[in-house]
């Protein structure tokens, strides 16, 4: 008996999930990986073209600044008209569990049903939720439209996060130079190695292994780099 009782509070204490919808894992990952690949694929290209390293200093920052304040704007803008669509939704529901309280009881005691619960448990599980008006907004929200009320993300957290994990990604090609660098290499070097450190740290939170995540940014990256760096030095060519 007290062994059950020893593995009931291990499984309670470990028995706990990272938080998945607080709105800021996605907007900072896609940010730092945005802004590395980007400003690296930016630089290369400016770098192609054979420009003097004052020019892919200003075109490093100009980019990060841009995208940055891009990103911040872009995120706070979905996320905004994703809670105001939820919010609306959310107010549909609230109107009908006040005009008809008890066609939406019964519509819950169905859904027990239709998972298996008997009927009069399910009537009377149903009675005993619905009840607290809140609650039963907070239960009809989950199983109908999939959201927590109380979890919605905030657009001002992703706004933030995306515009501080992008200024972060975009600095590491610029970085070098500003150290003092005067050719391309070590830019590119710290950019991709800040890549397969992101990609390793996102597996961290996902079920990828951190060396598959690590090298499939570090491909993507290198892939735009390269590609960029060809058109550079192509169109540079041409112009001159």
């Amino acid at each position: 008996m007290e062994s059950e009782a020893t593995l009931h509070v291990a499984h309670r204490d470990n028995h706990t999930h990272r938080d998945v919808n607080g709105g800021w894992l996605r907007p900072a990952v896609f940010g730092a990986m945005d802004g590395l690949v980007s400003n690296l694929a930016l630089m290369t290209g400016v770098a192609g073209g054979d420009v003097s390293r004052q020019t892919i200093i200003l075109s490093g920052l100009a980019g990060l600044a841009a995208g940055a304040f891009s990103m911040a704007a872009g995120e706070y803008t979905s996320v905004a008209s994703q809670r105001d669509l939820v919010e609306a939704e959310l107010n549909v529901e609230r109107r009908e569990l006040r005009k008809y309280p008890k066609d939406e009881e019964a519509e819950l005691a169905a859904l027990y049903e239709s998972r298996g619960v008997e009927t009069g448990l399910a009537r009377e599980v149903a009675r005993q939720l619905s009840k607290d008006p809140e609650q039963a907004l907070e239960i009809h929200a989950r199983e109908e439209l999939g959201i927590d009320p109380g979890e919605l993300p905030s657009p001002t957290v992703a706004a933030v996060s995306s515009f501080g994990s992008f200024a972060v990604g975009a600095l590491l090609p610029v970085l070098p130079y500003l150290l003092g660098a005067s050719s391309l290499w070590p830019a590119v070097l710290v950019a991709l190695l800040g890549l397969f450190l992101c990609g390793a740290l996102v597996a961290r939170v996902t079920a990828r292994s951190w060396w598959y995540s690590g090298l499939r940014q570090l491909a993507l990256g290198g892939a735009a780099a390269g590609v960029t760096y060809a058109l550079g030095t192509f169109f540079g060519t041409a112009i001159g």
